[in-house]
């Protein structure tokens, strides 16, 4: 279908949206339209229908999904391309169980939107069946342009049962990745049991895995069901798969292959259904090539792939995050959340978070339990999170005050708080100022003070 004759319709109550994507479109050769309502929509459809249709999700008379439900009933056969500028995986989820040929995130570049309606138009995708989501995932937060990517992933995959891959970094967030597939999967009524693998010594590892018949060896004083068979009609999540032994790899692989298995020490095949999601922060592929993880299982295992990306490069989720486990942590610790001033959220998104998104939750727990304020100050970040909270740091200007006192006072000074008192204000003075750009409203409430205290002190200190 060339470009020319490409008919693109665009629903959006934004009419800046409207405008940015009708003339985009009109550039690219194609014959734009739009709507600021679904009515209005649904009303054109009954002398004419487009090749392709973007929509907002929200909008005042009818959401996008409750629009692409519509289109389902009355059996309208295009592409659909959902716009939001609500990127949550709730949102994506929705859109593709509703239909959508693609989840497009705002602000969303041009350029990016133009090729996916091209893309939409050559494919000729028709709408899906729509379905309900599931719902009861737990949380996973993201804007950030690569958690677009994980949240897509998981809405292509909502109503698929095949075996999922997840990689990164430890402390990513893999198994509430793991948790959103099943919870949005046809098992959802099923089980979900997970398992880390390297948490267990590899000599019990395939007792735990299988399950046991009583006496089957030294210890095995009753029968033991197995993992595989708790998660019978639902999904099992087996993290760090890369840990796994030689002897489990070939066990493991027999079972995605044949879907039965004998318990340790026994004799009948015990069958299962089970879907099965493995994650593990290790390069499998180079694992396979030094011959340390089966290239068999690998390609089992690896039907398909979500990579989850580390901390550092989405750094733009970093706020959002903070105060969502800020929240979580006064919740645990049946006390008020805490709020973070500019300057000290500003430090903890330029923390580089090695332990990823596990840590962070473990930095909210700890600020929430030692700050000693209702709003947690650059001087509460300890240093491991990248802040200046070093007590030896802390110690040492009180040491230098003592090294000074003890100097003055052995030459004979007198008047030694008279002298020190003064300079320790216009330090402190200082630096409050510089930390809030000079507004002395907010300086005054960083060091303690009212602002008429901080006016009358800088005034006698010769700081006009």
């Amino acid at each position: 279908m060339s470009p020319e004759s490409l008919r693109v319709w665009v629903v959006d109550d934004d009419e800046s949206v409207r405008w940015v994507l009708t003339r985009a479109l009109e550039q690219a050769g194609m014959s734009p339209r739009g709507f600021e309502r679904a009515d209005a929509l649904l009303a054109a459809l009954a002398d004419d229908s487009p090749d392709v249709l973007v929509t907002d999700i929200r909008m005042p008379d009818m959401s996008g999904l409750a629009l692409m439900e519509r289109l389902q009933r009355e059996r309208h056969r295009f592409p659909v391309i959902v716009v939001t500028a609500y990127s949550d995986l709730d949102s994506a989820v929705s859109a593709y169980r509703g239909g959508a040929f693609e989840y497009l995130p705002k602000p969303f570049d041009i350029d990016e939107a133009v090729e996916l309606v091209q893309r939409a138009a050559a494919a000729g995708v028709a709408a899906g069946e729509a379905g309900e989501p599931a719902g009861g995932y737990p949380s996973i937060i993201g804007r950030a342009p690569a958690m677009q990517d994980v949240f897509r992933a998981i809405g292509r995959l909502a109503n698929a049962s095949m075996t999922v891959l997840i990689t990164g970094e430890s402390g990513t967030g893999k198994e509430l990745v793991a948790r959103a597939l099943h919870d949005n999967s046809p098992r959802a009524a099923g089980p979900f049991v997970a398992l880390n693998t390297s948490a267990i010594p590899s000599e019990l590892l395939e007792s735990e895995l299988f399950g046991h018949e009583k006496g089957a060896f030294t210890g095995a004083e009753s029968r033991r069901i197995g993992r595989f068979e708790q998660a019978d009609g639902g999904t099992l999540f087996l993290d760090e798969i890369g840990d796994m032994s030689s002897a489990l790899q070939t066990r493991l692989l027999r079972v995605l292959a044949e879907r039965e298995f004998y318990r340790v020490g026994g004799q009948t095949p015990i069958q299962v259904d089970v879907r099965v999601i493995a994650a593990t922060h290790r390069d499998l592929q180079r694992a396979v090539t030094e011959e340390r993880f089966r290239e068999d299982l690998f390609h089992r295992l690896n039907v398909m792939r979500i990579e989850v990306p580390p901390l550092r490069e989405r750094r733009e989720d970093i706020p959002a995050l903070l105060r969502h486990y800020l929240a979580r942590a006064a919740d645990e610790l049946g006390c008020a959340p805490k709020r973070l001033s500019l300057e000290a959220e500003r430090r903890l998104s330029g923390f580089d978070w090695p332990g990823n998104v596990r840590e962070l939750v473990n930095a909210c727990r700890r600020l929430t339990v030692l700050a000693p304020g209702s709003e947690i100050r650059l001087e509460d970040i300890p240093a491991e999170f990248g802040g200046d909270a070093d007590p030896a740091a802390a110690s040492d200007w009180t040491q230098a005050l003592a090294n000074w006192a003890d100097q003055a006072a052995s030459g004979g000074h007198a008047g030694l708080l008279t002298e020190a008192l003064p300079a320790l204000e216009r330090t402190l003075i200082r630096v409050a100022l510089q930390h809030v750009r000079g507004r002395r409203q907010d300086a005054a409430k960083l060091l303690g003070w009212g602002r008429n205290t901080l006016t009358r002190k800088m005034r006698e200190l010769g700081m006009e």
